[in-house]
Formats: C-alpha cells, sequence, structure tokens
C-alpha cells in the first residue's frame, strides 16, 4: 500500500501544497519523496512509499533510464510483470512490478497497456515527449485514486480525497473519484496546464483481461469441470498474490471467505518454502460467532493465530477516525470499518506482518449476501451479483482498502482476481444462485471434501462482519444505535432533508455519521453514490440480523 500525489497547472509555487501530500502519508511509512518537474512550471509527483517489493528501486517518481521522458508513481502490484518482460524482451532496471507499466505504455499506449496489466492498481504517468498525463485505476477499484480538475487547467491526483480538500478554491471546484477500469488522458502545454483528451475503459470485470495466461481445464456445462476450474483459478489467484519480500498472514473472520483464502495461503507458502509461520487475526468479543470460528479455522490450520478481543466502547471512541479514515457514511459500512480498523492497528504495532489476506469480492461475486435467497429468479439475483461488483470501490473494497493503508499495511484480496471473476461470471445464472437453503452454494461444493478447512466452516451461514464480531446475544450495531441516541435530537431529523438533500440520512445512526462526515470533508457527498442496502425485502436497517430469512439460513450440503 503506498501513496500517489501530484500537481500539474499550478498558479502557485507547488511547495506551498506539500502539507496536502503529507495528509496520506500513512499510506506508505517506509519514506517520501517529491520532485518538481522542471520541464513544466510549478509540476511535481509525490510518493509515500511502503516498500514490499525493491526497497531501494521501488522507490518513486520512477523514471528509468532508457525512457527519461517518462515519469511515473504508482501503486499496486502487477503479478505478470516477469511474463511481460519473457515475453517482449523488455530490460528491466529495477525489482519494482510496476516498472512493467512504463516499458507496455512506451510500446503499445496507455489503453493496450493498461489492458494487459493483471494485477491492482492506480497510477499517474507523464509522458515529457508526447506532451501527455495519464491516470489509470484498476478494474474493481481495488487500489484508490481522486482528482481534481479545474477549468483553468489545474490537476491534483491523490490515493485520498483528503490529499486534495487544501486544495480546493471554492464550491465549483469537485473531487472525484476516478472510475475503476478507466483511465484519464490529459494533454499538458509548457505552462503545466492540462486540458481533458478522453477518459476510455480499458477492462470491464465481465471480460477476461487480454493476457491470457492460466489454463481453464474442464467443459464449463460439465459439473466436475466445473468445480475443478474453480479450485484451479482461485488457488492461482492466491500463489500469484504471493508476491512479496515482506511478511504475509491473514485476517480470519471463521466465515467461508477468509477461511478458504487463509488455506490456500498457507498450503501454497508451504509449497513455496516460506520458512515463517503465517499469521491469522481475527477480533470479536470473547463468545462472539467470528471468534469461536475462526479458532477453529486457526487450528486446523495450524497458524500463529492472534485472536484480538472486541471491546463496544472502543469501538464508539474510534467511530470519528474511522469515518476521517474511510472517507465515507454509510452505515453498513462503517460499522464493519470500526472491527476491521482496530484489527489491523493491532496487526501493525504488535506484529511484523506487513502484507495482509482478506475475503473481500466474494458476497459480491458469489452472492453470499443473504437477501439472495429472495430473489425472484436466478437473473434478477445475477443482476445484482453485477451490480455489486461494479460498485464494490464504494463499499466493501474501500472499506478493506483504508483501514489497512491507515496502518502501513499492503492488502491482497484473491476473490477479485480477473481470471477468476471472469470465469465464474461466465456461469449459467441459475448454477450461482443460491441452492437448497445455501448462498454462495458452489464456492462451497467446489472446495467440499478437500480437508482445506473443517466442513462446518465450508457450510456455515453468511454472519455480516459488525454482527459476527459481536456477542449473539446482542448485536454490535444496537450498541451503537445505544450510544448514538441521545447525540442526535428528533428535531435534527426532521431537518435532516434540508440539511443533507443528496443521501438523507432516515435514522439517528445515519445522521451522526454524516455530520462526522461533512466535519472532515465539507461538500463532498457524492463520493457515496447511496447508502448499502438489502433488495427484495422490507428492511429498514442494513444488518444481516435484522432480516426475516436471517435464522433461516441453516445450511446442509
Amino acid at each position: 500500500m503506498c501513496g500517489i500525489w501530484a500537481i500539474f497547472g499550478s498558479d502557485e509555487d507547488v511547495t506551498k501544497y506539500i502539507h496536502c501530500a503529507l495528509t496520506i502519508a500513512h499510506r506508505g511509512p517506509d519514506a517520501f519523496r517529491i520532485e518538481n518537474i522542471h520541464h513544466y512550471r510549478n509540476c511535481c509527483l509525490a510518493f509515500h512509499h511502503l516498500a514490499i517489493m525493491d526497497e531501494v528501486y521501488g522507490m518513486q517518481p520512477m523514471r528509468i533510464k532508457s525512457m527519461p521522458h517518462i515519469w511515473m508513481v504508482y501503486n499496486g502490484e502487477i503479478y505478470n510483470y516477469k511474463k511481460v518482460q519473457e515475453e517482449y524482451g523488455f530490460a528491466y532496471e529495477t525489482e519494482s512490478d510496476g516498472e512493467a507499466i512504463i516499458h507496455l505504455y512506451d510500446n503499445f499506449g496507455m489503453a493496450r497497456a493498461a489492458a494487459m496489466l493483471d494485477g491492482v492498481f492506480a497510477c499517474c504517468l507523464l509522458d515529457l515527449k508526447a506532451g501527455k498525463v495519464f491516470v489509470a485505476r484498476d478494474t474493481y477499484g481495488v487500489k484508490p485514486v481522486f482528482r481534481l480538475l479545474r477549468k483553468d487547467g489545474f490537476l491534483a491526483v491523490s490515493s485520498e480525497g483528503k490529499g486534495l480538500m487544501g486544495l480546493l478554491q471554492s464550491n465549483r471546484d469537485s473531487i472525484e473519484p476516478c472510475l475503476p477500469g478507466y483511465y484519464e488522458e490529459y494533454d499538458i502545454a509548457k505552462t503545466g496546464k492540462v486540458t481533458p483528451v478522453v477518459q476510455h475503459q480499458f477492462h470491464h470485470f465481465e471480460n477476461l483481461p487480454i493476457w491470457r495466461n492460466i489454463d481453464n481445464k474442464g467443459h464449463p456445462n460439465k459439473e466436475d469441470g466445473i468445480y475443478s476450474n474453480i479450485r484451479h483459478l482461485f488457488t492461482e489467484a492466491v500463489r500469484k498474490r504471493l508476491l512479496s519480500n515482506r511478511r504475509m498472514g491473514c485476517m480470519l473472520s471463521g466465515g467461508l471467505d477468509s477461511s478458504l483464502t487463509a488455506a490456500i495461503v498457507v498450503k501454497l507458502a508451504g509449497e513455496a518454502g516460506i520458512k515463517y509461520p503465517i499469521q491469522t487475526f481475527s477480533i470479536g468479543m470473547d463468545d462472539s460467532p467470528d471468534a469461536l470460528a475462526a479458532k477453529k479455522v486457526a487450528k486446523h490450520l495450524g497458524t500463529e493465530h492472534h485472536a484480538v478481543p472486541f471491546y463496544p466502547e472502543e469501538g464508539i471512541e474510534v467511530l470519528e477516525e474511522v469515518i476521517k479514515c474511510l472517507e465515507i457514511y454509510d452505515i453498513m459500512t462503517i460499522r464493519g470499518t470500526v472491527a476491521m480498523y482496530l484489527l489491523s492497528r493491532y496487526i501493525s504495532q504488535a506484529t511484523d506482518t506487513v502484507v495482509i489476506f482478506s475475503g473481500e469480492g466474494s458476497d459480491e461475486l458469489a452472492q453470499g449476501y443473504i437477501y439472495f435467497h429472495k430473489a425472484p429468479s436466478p437473473q434478477d439475483a445475477d443482476a445484482d451479483s453485477r451490480r455489486l461488483l461494479r460498485y464494490i470501490s464504494f463499499f466493501d473494497v474501500l472499506r478493506a482498502d483504508r483501514t489497512t493503508s491507515a496502518h502501513g499495511l499492503e492488502l491482497r484480496v484473491p476473490f477479485l482476481d480477473h481470471y477468476f471473476t471472469s470465469y465464474y461470471l461466465s456461469l449459467p445464472a441459475d448454477l450461482r444462485a443460491p441452492k437448497n437453503g445455501v448462498e454462495k452454494y458452489l464456492i462451497r461444493k467446489s472446495f467440499a471434501k478437500r480437508h482445506l478447512i473443517p466442513e462446518e466452516i465450508l457450510w456455515r451461514p453468511k454472519e455480516g462482519f459488525s454482527d459476527g464480531i459481536a456477542s449473539a446475544k446482542k448485536s454490535w450495531y444496537e450498541m451503537l444505535q445505544e450510544s448514538i441516541e441521545s447525540k442526535v435530537t428528533d428535531k435534527m431529523m426532521e431537518k435532516a432533508p434540508h440539511r443533507f438533500p443528496f443521501n438523507t440520512p432516515t435514522s439517528k445512526e445515519g445522521y451522526y455519521y454524516r455530520q462526522i462526515f461533512e466535519t472532515h470533508f465539507p461538500g463532498q457527498a457524492k463520493w457515496m453514490p447511496y447508502f448499502w442496502m438489502p433488495k427484495w425485502i422490507k428492511a429498514n436497517d442494513p444488518s444481516q440480523r435484522t432480516l426475516e430469512n436471517y435464522k433461516d439460513t441453516t445450511h446442509q450440503n
């Protein structure tokens, strides 16, 4: 996890704005560098470094000797960087996987270069020779990037929105997250001023990437072949993400997604000869469903397990920190983020693990939320799964990125691997829908009787992260609402539509979060498109435990 930041076309000396760049220093605690681009007036690129691969030459802004006209700041991992080198004979000058972007761009242009990348990334590339600036973001938006563009030709780029707040000059200025799967192209004049040229979609999550380096075995209409393909593709998704010179570990909730991810990490790490024990991390109250399940999985896998206690009082105390970290005011996201934030803080402070695997993406891809049981048809379920994936960068992916980056950790999410997701979505809709009262049935069946994780965990019903951390007797959301009740009055709620006309909060909890958000990010409510809520079911609250079919989801394989 690194932080990128850039300014083009400033009317003032860019050193005046270094304090803005420093607001995202948590993303790269190992080093910081800022470079003025002397070919243009008042332009600069800045980088906060979290060393994962090449600790020396991986420092940025990147500029290699063979192509000195190209400057780049980049955050992410390119998993096929060695395959790219072998295929085209590129002479890499560093051990940084990001160097592949420069070579591909110089040989094929940005559209094809971005489409050929197998990985997650956010980058800002400046081509002095062509007079171009490019900003690109990976398919699911696993790596964040925001931009501020003014009509006078000023452009600023930052990994997080907070890095641009100090650059706002008027209410007409708009900070926006760059779209996942797109790159933006700008012409840059000698003055440093930019002119937008095109916003181009280089990849859609439903399509395979251009670079096809994984062989799918089995025929799609043969059940055994499908199970084999799912196992193979997910295993390869984990394998490529073992790319690291820093210690790796896994967040472990005790649910299907994180448990399966951890099991394959442990298996492949052993095969790769990694000497240190894999650490797993869970958080929850003593009798929480997640804490108990995570201990069973850790024992089965033989990991060095860290069970972090969750104290509701501590969670309530860090709410403002969490919302500032998230840059969002969604109720469901904030509830789940509190525990993940505290767990990330523990990992950073108490261990030397830096690279963290997690199970984000599975619920969206494999229809894992309980409300999918109420879908009118498999086709409706399929459509909503694709909707969730399209907006995942605003919710679960955002939560996972911000909580880990806030504490200098690097996140890996194999369930959002391009090859795995595009194959899974290519399967018939009825195969991917809940079956026999079991959500994510196809994933579970694919790994059944493989002994990777205990069968009781493999078939464990869905438990929302913000619910699973708390006691079965009383949910975390109930504790939050009790704490917030006296902080928001009925009169404040009556005026909510006038004060917050966009995404108006309908509960005191939502109002409280929105107040905190507006304190730190006034006028930026549109960073979030809508509130996350279940479909096809009457619900006034996004918690899984409030749904009428919550207790009915008992899984039988």
